[in-house]
């Protein structure tokens, strides 16, 4: 699979650096995925039928106060593809990373490309 997929999301800055993180063949098809980056869990979301198709957010649900977003489901809610975090059940936009059910809460999302197969994330610095 050779094709190119940009998300580019609020965390996204000049100074962000990019980390290889695998092979799009190591992803779960409309499922998430963890990844441990400088000791920041990121979750990694493959949605193969929408564009964009990758997603990336901050694994920590701040509302069930758990670092397991990657183990929602993924979902969609009146056009905007969502996950719902496992432990209570809100939903947080994999676009912009705002809770639909508590709109002053968010969770980071961060700039992802697939490059020649290989998925590449945007942090920080």
């Amino acid at each position: 699979m050779n094709m190119k997929t940009t998300l580019t999301c609020k965390t996204d800055s000049p100074s962000a650096q990019a980390v290889q993180l695998c092979s799009v063949d190591d992803l779960i098809a409309d499922s998430g995925v963890c990844a441990l980056i400088n000791n920041q869990q990121i979750a990694l979301f493959w949605l193969p039928a929408l564009t964009p198709a990758l997603y990336a957010l901050g694994n920590y649900d701040p509302l069930g106060k758990a670092s397991v977003l990657s183990r929602g489901i993924v979902g969609d809610l009146r056009g905007e593809p969502v996950i719902a975090s496992p432990l209570y059940k809100q939903h947080f936009s994999l676009q912009d990373g705002h809770c639909l059910e508590v709109p002053e809460v968010s969770v980071p999302v961060y700039r992802v490309e697939l490059r020649d197969n290989q998925v590449f994330c945007y942090l920080p610095q």
